[in-house]
């Protein structure tokens, strides 16, 4: 029994890894090995004798053990192995590696931090996967808006919880967790079920903005974005407010940017960069505050867009494509 197989063990030829997985399964095996099969047999025989045979069994697994451990250690290079064999290529090479650089919508996100915190805005978060009622009913969708249908909005399913639309759930927390006056701006990515295009992709960021006070107006607003404008594209920017409507906000409107293309027969085209307006009262209504005392605007821009703008990039798709080429330039 185990002197037998204690002979055999030392009468195998291991001399390949083929071979070492052979003996492996053949002795050790969990299954069919023969020294497992010797364990499970040590109930069978009386209780006197169970002991020596455990031990013997034991005897025999770790010489097979050992004959396994001999084969790998005799694979191992020596200390006067032939350099390229004793190399140890988990250390880093010896020239040192291109430098890194901050993706474009970094860059741009930042910019944008940089010039409202300079108007006294401060920065917020919060969690993009949201409760419906944060994304929507606080903010006046109704129930029917066509933004709560799966067309838009990325559902998780079954606590009807989402990938967030906007970062506008975030100014529904802020107006909770404190009393105005409140001024923060929301950078963050945020999911729309969109079709791709040139223009528009699944995921993208976005920065909002609130200003919350008593006696805050929309000329504030205006002469808001107008600085923000000249700040991050000079002041020879060309920029327009166009009328438009979001639940949240009342009245509401849309800011476009000349986007100069002289590949175009008019020289350029209009780009939708944020759309803004007054809080609407009903958003105040919602978090308890009362809409005849405060006042305050709201904004919400995207960022890949405005990278496109300053950097001339004519595809949103760019940004995500991880194509060094395009990552290089930056």
């Amino acid at each position: 029994m185990p002197d037998d197989i204690l002979k055999d063990i030392e009468s195998e030829i291991i001399d390949s890894t083929e071979a070492a997985e052979a003996f492996r399964v053949k002795y050790l095996g969990r299954k069919s090995g023969k020294i497992t099969g010797m364990f499970k047999q040590i109930p069978e025989v009386p209780p006197q004798e169970r002991k020596a045979l455990g031990q013997r069994i034991n005897q025999a697994k770790q010489r097979a053990e050992a004959r396994l451990a001999a084969f790998e250690a005799s694979r191992a290079p020596r200390d006067d192995a032939p350099h390229a064999a004793r190399m140890d290529r988990t250390l880093p090479g010896r020239l040192p590696a291109p430098p890194g650089s901050l993706h474009p919508l970094t860059h741009t996100l930042h910019d944008i931090a940089q010039v409202f915190e300079g108007f006294g805005f401060s920065i917020a978060t919060g969690p993009e996967i949201e409760t419906e009622w944060h994304n929507f009913t606080a903010l006046n969708f109704p129930a029917d808006h066509p933004a709560r249908d799966m067309q838009d909005t990325f559902f998780l399913e079954p606590d009807r919880v989402l990938l967030r639309t906007h970062t506008s759930p975030v100014q529904i927390r802020a107006l909770v967790a404190e009393p105005p006056p409140v001024r923060i701006i929301v950078p963050g990515r945020v999911y729309r079920n969109e079709a791709v295009s040139y223009k528009s992709y699944c995921l993208f960021h976005q920065v909002e903005g609130l200003y919350v006070d008593e006696g805050v107006s929309f000329a504030d607003l205006k002469q808001a974005l107008r600085l923000f404008v000249q700040a991050m594209f000079g002041d020879d920017a060309r920029m327009r407010f166009r009328p438009s409507f979001f639940p949240f906000t009342e009245p509401s409107a849309e800011v476009d940017i000349w986007w100069a293309d002289e590949t175009l027969p008019q020289k350029g085209r209009w780009l939708e960069i944020l759309g803004c307006g007054m809080v609407d009262p009903n958003v105040f209504a919602s978090v308890d505050l009362d809409p005849e005392r405060w006042t305050g605007y709201a904004f919400g821009m995207g960022v890949e867009r405005i990278a496109m703008l300053r950097y001339g990039i004519r595809d949103i798709r760019a940004f995500y494509e991880n194509d060094i080429r395009f990552l290089e330039q930056f």
